[in-house]
């Protein structure tokens, strides 16, 4: 069996007057993320995972903040799209996801199950080969100083 692994990254600034999204589930919060799409840095980290795990470009250049035609698009979206047209067509399937969100504020932990069933359900597999954990900065750098969220994702794809 043919095993591939990969990592993604991603963080996005804080701001006012948007909506805040993590792995496709809106959190109440004074704040969102600024991004040319719905800035899902769960979403982000993961679909960059995704494309690494198979040597591919990163998000950025398949889905450049230039390119107005995808100004605002969901970043659910993006990720179907990369898991459909990327991973399953090559001959790829998920063995399992685990992500980490990096925030200071808001608390996560009431929304985890939430963002981790509706990424399952989004790539029809089970909820148990999805991690999401939550952890603060400590009150260090952008993160910890409230202006910022990050998010790592590292993925195993198995061949089929």
């Amino acid at each position: 069996m043919e095993l591939r692994i990969g990592h993604g990254y991603d963080i996005h600034r804080l701001v006012e007057g948007r909506i805040l999204i993590l792995g496709g589930i809106k959190i109440p919060f004074e704040r969102g993320l600024l991004g040319h799409s719905d800035a899902d840095c769960l979403c982000h980290a993961i679909a960059d995972a995704f494309l690494g795990a198979l040597a591919l470009p990163n998000i950025g250049q398949l889905y450049p903040d230039t390119d107005e035609k995808i100004m605002g698009i969901a970043s659910t979206k993006i990720l179907q799209n990369i898991y459909e047209n990327k991973i399953l067509h090559c001959g790829y399937k998920v063995a399992n996801i685990d992500c980490t969100i990096v925030a200071q504020e808001p608390k996560l932990s009431p929304y985890i199950h939430l963002m981790r069933n509706n990424l399952a359900k989004l790539l029809r597999f089970q909820a148990t080969q999805i991690g999401i954990k939550a952890t603060t900065n400590e009150n260090l750098d952008a993160i910890g100083e409230k202006k910022a969220i990050a998010c790592h994702s590292v993925c195993l794809l198995k061949k089929y």
